[in-house]
């Protein structure tokens, strides 16, 4: 299928690696020139060189942390210099240390906040003049628990859920402008995040990351974990023009995990 991205702009935050880098490799494999950031320079360099040489597709980089404002404004900038359009736009970053509610300062609220709400809100409120000129198409990347709060998760589990709520709102607000928004939810998708999660969950319970997830896989339908391609290809879709009358939506890619209606 065709999605009729050749020749579009997207801006793909959080992309050296994981989840935004199979959505970024996913899009470059549709035609779509890239604007690439991460915190590390020299990662997200690799990955559009990478992804250039692949592809045949005009990739950009630079190095952006998206908790901070100015280098949000920065990136705006680049994306302007660099291209003569932006089509598609993706919030990703990535999440918030695992813990309970009493285990947190102030400053780690904080942190969460910038990270992964203001960055939202500030990558949105930037690109709209852009995106507004082509009718573009925007996707955050949140988490199952927007549904399902995950237990030790209570920051990720408070501003993912901020942002469905956000996206909800600014699908009405920004109809007019032809822009259209989505929310996609990641459930057990083999990312290093989520490596990292099961192995502080095993130091926990005293017992091994086989062990752990094991048992977590018992409760997806489908008995297995994820692959960032797999979630890849829902964000695609909803980037491209072929998704024409989806937004304000949340998608699960969870293999059937979330047991709410």
């Amino acid at each position: 299928m065709d999605l009729m991205l050749k020749g579009k702009t997207a801006v793909v935050t959080a992309s050296s690696k994981g989840l935004g880098r199979a959505i970024a490799e996913q899009l470059a494999a549709e035609g779509a020139n890239l604007l690439l950031c991460s915190r590390s320079e020299r990662a997200i360099a690799e990955a559009a060189e990478t992804i250039r040489a692949q592809y045949g597709v005009k990739v950009e980089s630079m190095a952006v942390d998206v908790s901070n404002a100015d280098d949000i404004a920065k990136l705006i900038q680049f994306a302007t210099k660099r291209f003569d359009r932006v089509d598609a736009l993706v919030c990703n970053a990535g999440g918030p240390p695992s813990g309970s509610f009493l285990s947190f300062d102030d400053a780690a609220w904080e942190k969460a906040f910038f990270g992964n709400m203001m960055s939202v809100v500030r990558l949105i409120r930037g690109f709209h003049p852009h995106l507004a000129a082509q009718g573009g198409r925007i996707v955050t990347i949140a988490s199952t628990s927007v549904k399902t709060p995950i237990p030790g998760l209570v920051l990720s589990n408070t501003f993912r859920t901020g942002v469905v709520g956000l996206m909800k709102t600014l699908s009405m607000e920004f109809a007019q402008d032809g822009i259209l928004l989505n929310t996609v939810c990641p459930g057990r998708i083999m990312t290093d995040r989520l490596v990292e999660l099961d192995s502080l969950r095993a130091e926990r319970e005293n017992t091994t990351i086989e062990e752990v997830q094991q048992a977590l896989r018992k409760d997806i339908p489908l008995g297995r974990y994820g692959q960032p391609s797999e979630l890849a290809t829902i964000a695609a879709y909803l980037l491209s023009p072929l998704n024409s009358y989806m937004t304000g939506s949340v998608f699960h890619v969870d293999g059937g995990a979330v047991k709410s209606l």
